[in-house]
């Protein structure tokens, strides 16, 4: 069971036409794993966060595949543990969306809602889908968000109403955007970048210790 998106009504439909690359590999997908989510990943916990995680988008064989952000791979592991280590979350993670796993304070939005071929959602595509993000964010009533990497941080600034060539992202950057807002940067979860080395489990817990230290400034 996919849990109901926390703010319902911002959420594309099921069959969103708006970007026929995306539409075109969901439903090749849906005929190859029909059981599969494959479809626009609603953000998932907290509507009333302090907190906002702007994520990438979907992986294939995590949220595209159970429908909950950041569920069922690599990079759920280190993102949910690490929720889990900062009293971010309620219950325990088991790689299902239907684990009774929810989020306190928190709540991820995806940038692009959508599976992109090898992860990586065109310019286009991400100005596509920015809409129903900065809808999201707009919605909540958090002041501190984090970006999940270079292509999330470029869509978050913008959702957030600030401007690229002020804002370079970079790990632990901060910026701050024209309505008090605060963004901080990380490099993404991303399997890839933990077993690299490029990020590690304290230097993602660095992220969240420090909009934990602004919470309460802002």
């Amino acid at each position: 069971m996919i849990p109901p998106s926390p703010l319902p009504d911002t959420e594309p439909p099921r069959d969103c036409p708006r970007c026929p690359r995306l539409v075109a590999l969901r439903e090749a997908l849906r005929g190859q794993y029909p059981d599969w989510w494959n479809a626009p990943v609603p953000a998932f916990g907290d509507p009333h966060a302090w907190l906002g995680i702007i994520g990438l988008a979907p992986g294939k064989h995590g949220a595209n595949r159970t429908g909950r952000p950041f569920t069922g791979d690599h990079a759920g592991d280190l993102m949910f543990a690490t929720l889990a280590k900062f009293g971010l979350s309620r219950g325990g993670y088991d790689a299902r969306s239907d684990d009774g796993l929810s989020l306190d304070g928190v709540i991820i939005i995806n940038s692009v809602k959508c599976l992109p071929p090898e992860n990586k959602p065109t310019p286009q595509e991400a100005r596509t889908c920015r809409p129903f993000a900065q809808v999201q964010a707009d919605a909540i009533p958090a002041r501190i968000f984090i970006a999940l990497g270079q292509i999330a941080h470029q869509s978050a600034v913008k959702i957030l109403g600030g401007r690229l060539p002020k804002c370079r992202f970079g790990h632990l950057a901060e910026h701050r955007m024209p309505d008090g807002r605060v963004l901080i940067d990380s490099y993404h979860c991303s399997r890839y970048n933990q077993n690299t080395g490029r990020l590690t489990a304290e230097m993602f817990e660095a992220v969240f210790a420090r909009a934990l230290e602004l919470r309460d400034s802002l």
